[in-house]
């Protein structure tokens, strides 16, 4: 009898690939600062608004029939912030438009969104950082102030090694201090809390009403151990075995403030905000236009074009110069 040979696959170079229509990216483009932050109108790349403080609460009493005296007034406080442009660019080659892609009908399409996200993460983290403004000229761009050069009045910071307060206009950065602390302090979790509970009654001493807390993963992992902590959540599902352990509001006399780790945040800083203290002005929304032609091949162009608006820095706080290991 015949031996009837098999054929398979192994050596068919005919077969046609298997390459799937979807492409996996998981890195992480959320942005619960900028996302929360209003967003307004710039008209100049200089932006300004006013502040105004009351004056501190008297006794207040008054002889009968006496000649009254008028209130001394104080001027509003000026403030101002540089817009800075954020800038990227695709150029891909004509013969790519011509090809079959896979997981993407157009290249360049696919690529004008990739860098829209990558510049909302590069603007949380301009917003967050410890940046002093700065105008620009011809040959240096412009630079918002960060929030790191806005804090001065409600802050828990290092001043043992050089650690000291911006002026709070944004015209300077602040000094980090040479010697962090732990942001638990000895290691105990009461002593983290007190940290934090320090700044609410800053905040709440100065009129602000804190609503959110920006930290860093490693922070987080901090305030989770927060002895006192009403809303942590720990326990064991009897069916699965499984620990849930989550921290969604943190309660205090000052108030109640919801916990946002960031990634784009600077891991020695956390800042207690009251969210609608704080706009985005823009002056040029995000927009991608197509760059003149000078070969085979075709560019486009991502701008925005923002600054950071910090209605009233005594509305927040910072607990910064925390140890990040």
């Amino acid at each position: 009898m015949a031996t009837i040979t098999t054929y398979d696959n192994y050596p068919d170079g005919s077969i046609r690939e298997d390459l799937s229509d979807i492409i996996y990216n998981i890195t992480p483009d959320d942005t619960p600062f900028y996302s929360a932050t209003a967003k307004t109108k710039a008209t100049n790349v200089y932006h300004e608004w006013q502040t105004d403080t009351l004056r501190d609460s008297a006794v207040n009493a008054h002889v009968e029939g006496a000649t009254t005296s008028s209130d001394t007034i104080t001027a509003t406080t000026r403030l101002g912030n540089y817009t800075q442009i954020f800038k990227n660019a695709v150029k891909v080659s004509d013969t790519s438009y011509a090809v079959n892609n896979a997981g993407k009908t157009q290249e360049m399409a696919y690529q004008i969104l990739k860098v829209a996200r990558e510049q909302k993460l590069d603007i949380e983290k301009a917003m967050f950082a410890n940046q002093a403004r700065v105008v620009g000229d011809a040959s240096t761009a412009r630079k918002m102030a960060g929030l790191g050069a806005w804090f001065k009045t409600n802050v828990d910071f290092q001043s043992g090694s050089s650690g000291a307060n911006p002026t709070g206009d944004g015209t300077d950065a602040r000094t980090r201090d040479g010697v962090p602390t732990s942001f638990d302090g000895d290691g105990s979790a009461a002593q983290a809390s007190l940290k934090f509970d320090s700044v609410m009654q800053d905040i709440w001493t100065s009129g602000g009403v804190p609503d959110t807390c920006y930290l860093s993963p490693f922070q987080m992992n901090k305030a989770l151990n927060f002895v006192g902590n009403n809303n942590q959540r720990s326990s064991v599902q009897a069916g699965d075995e499984t620990v849930v352990k989550s921290l969604v509001v943190y309660v205090t006399p000052w108030g109640t403030v919801e916990f946002k780790p960031s990634r784009e945040i600077d891991s020695t800083d956390v800042y207690i905000l009251q969210n609608d203290m704080f706009a985005a002005a823009v002056l040029r929304p995000t927009k991608n236009i197509e760059i003149s032609k000078t070969g085979d091949a075709t560019t486009r162009q991502v701008t925005t074009e923002l600054t950071l608006c910090v209605k009233n820095e005594a509305s927040s706080g910072l607990a910064t110069d925390n140890t990040v290991t």
